[in-house]
């Protein structure tokens, strides 16, 4: 902000590239896309994109009212904000993913790009109301509410979780949500807090196998602590089912799938999701291999003998995609085998 001749002028701001700092509207520093700038060259990928990651062009009647909703009314969600390839296949069917707690989180994971800081205990106190509000905006019979890590807050942001969840109820009490959390440092208190708020589906992501999950995960995060998460909220209420995802294609082997399934079916995990890794930034981890869509269904074959209720296997799949589908034992109507397996 300068002046010309006693009159204050905004000065245009240059854009903030990948890998750099920059302030938030709130006043505290995050690095934009959440990783810096690599010192060192990128690694190259392994080779052109398959032809099975080509995703649709998002269409159809009810996409274009959902999304003629959200322009109107400004609201905000996870599908545009990451431009998720399945956008138009979930809100043609009534479902979405929102956002909680704003767009900076205190951790810095090696695969994601949410940009990181320390938000210093800033919270959205309107939040849990215009959630509610987005969702009856939208007419959306399921949500999956998600949110960064909020480390900076005692609680981790549970209270502030569950309060969402108790609003969104209270406006469209025939909705189903489920709620995609941190893994509140593996506190069970504040795991409990979430769970008893009247969700359907409690998931934590558990990302990799475990010997990728310090080269992936940000150092506070960890494959136990999100098990003994995911295991206390089985063990606390029953009836909610739980959920995890993994992303494939970072390096890990077949056997190392197979052992973490194992080890996910020992607490209880009902849910599972697979998908392909994609490099977001070139400071990001890359891509170590591209996995077939008949790996991808043979993955799924192998978790359902091991007991999941459902394993949503593919390489456009996301740990939200179709969530309301998740129990219709047909892999969300994914085929898996040639350039038919990126979801319709």
């Amino acid at each position: 902000m300068t002046d010309f001749k006693g009159i204050p002028v905004q000065l245009e701001r240059k854009p903030v590239k990948s890998g750099e700092k920059y302030r938030t509207p709130q006043g505290f520093t995050a690095i934009r896309d959440g990783i810096k700038q690599a010192w060192s060259p990128a690694a190259p990928a392994p080779g052109p994109k398959p032809r099975w990651l080509r995703a649709p062009m998002p269409a159809g009647r009810k996409f274009d009212a959902v999304r003629g909703i959200v322009r109107e009314h400004r609201l905000s969600t996870v599908c545009e904000e990451a431009h998720c390839p399945n956008i138009g296949e979930c809100w043609n069917a009534g479902t979405a993913t929102l956002m909680l707690m704003g767009s900076v989180c205190t951790r810095a994971c090696r695969f994601c790009a949410v940009d990181t800081g320390n938000p210093r205990g800033w919270l959205d106190a309107d939040e849990p109301a215009n959630a509610a509000r987005t969702v009856a905006l939208m007419g959306l019979s399921y949500v999956v509410l998600t949110s960064v890590n909020r480390d900076d807050l005692p609680d981790g942001g549970a209270g502030h979780f569950a309060a969402c969840v108790r609003a969104i109820h209270a406006e469209s009490p025939r909705t189903a949500v489920e709620a995609l959390t941190p893994d509140f440092q593996g506190v069970k208190a504040d795991v409990e807090t979430v769970v008893d708020s009247g969700i359907v589906v409690f998931a934590q992501n558990i990302e990799t196998v475990l010997r990728l999950t310090h080269p992936v995960r940000d150092p506070r995060a960890g494959y136990r602590q999100t098990l003994g998460v995911l295991g206390h909220a089985k063990r606390h209420r029953p009836s909610v089912l739980t959920k995890t995802s993994l992303m494939l294609g970072l390096g890990e082997t077949e056997d190392e799938l197979l052992a973490t399934m194992d080890d996910l079916r020992a607490v209880g995990c009902d849910l599972l999701t697979l998908g392909q890794y994609l490099r977001p930034t070139a400071n990001h981890l890359p891509v170590a291999r591209f996995v077939t869509p008949e790996e991808f269904g043979r993955f799924r074959e192998a978790a359902l003998a091991r007991g999941f209720l459902e394993c949503v296997s593919g390489p456009m799949v996301r740990s939200s995609y179709r969530a309301e589908r998740a129990l219709e034992g047909s892999n969300c109507g994914i085929m898996t085998s040639g350039v038919a397996a990126a979801p319709a």
